[in-house]
């Protein structure tokens, strides 16, 4: 039984070194991540922005939004910087066009990326608190972050498709 629990925590230490992430990985992924969104903002016509795939869902404009208001929140609890914006949601304010989404979007990443830069490399380790009662790594919650702005953007490669644009390749690295 010893032997395997001393499997198992070495298996745990490798998978957690495994996807350790460093402050400069974060921020080269957050930059790559707003070339790509920047691309796709680009992407979609003018008169696409409003558009809605279906009625219940949202605008190609209000997806962009909501990923700018989730990375303000995401790094924002994950860094302990409050957020410029404070309570305001991009999503509910920003005019749904292209010059104010994509300035809005941008904007959001530039704070982003400006936020990781100046945090201390040992804030990564601590544990944050998310919502009432969920704990989590504030290097992990950053993870979590980047990995919800790719999945908002990559669910507009439909909009882009519907509105008869060519979605950008694939930008990983």
């Amino acid at each position: 039984m010893k032997k395997f629990y001393l499997v198992a925590l070495v298996l745990t230490l490798a998978c957690t070194s495994l996807f350790a992430q460093t402050k400069e990985q974060l921020v080269a992924d957050f930059t790559r991540g707003k070339a790509y969104t920047k691309a796709y903002l680009d992407a979609m016509p003018a008169d696409g922005y409003t558009f809605k795939p279906s009625a219940e869902m949202k605008s190609f404009a209000e997806q962009m939004l909501h990923l700018a208001d989730a990375d303000y929140f995401f790094v924002g609890v994950a860094t302990g910087k409050e957020s410029p914006l404070g309570r305001t949601s991009l999503e509910k304010t920003t005019p749904q066009n292209k010059e104010a989404v994509t300035k809005a979007v941008m904007d959001g990443y530039d704070w982003v990326i400006t936020t990781i830069k100046a945090m201390p490399d040992a804030k990564l380790k601590e544990t944050v608190t998310m919502g009432k009662d969920m704990k989590v790594q504030s290097g992990i919650l950053l993870l979590k972050g980047f990995e919800h702005q790719t999945h908002h953007r990559g669910q507009t490669t439909v909009y882009l498709r519907l509105k008869g644009a060519t979605p950008p390749n694939e930008m990983l690295f």
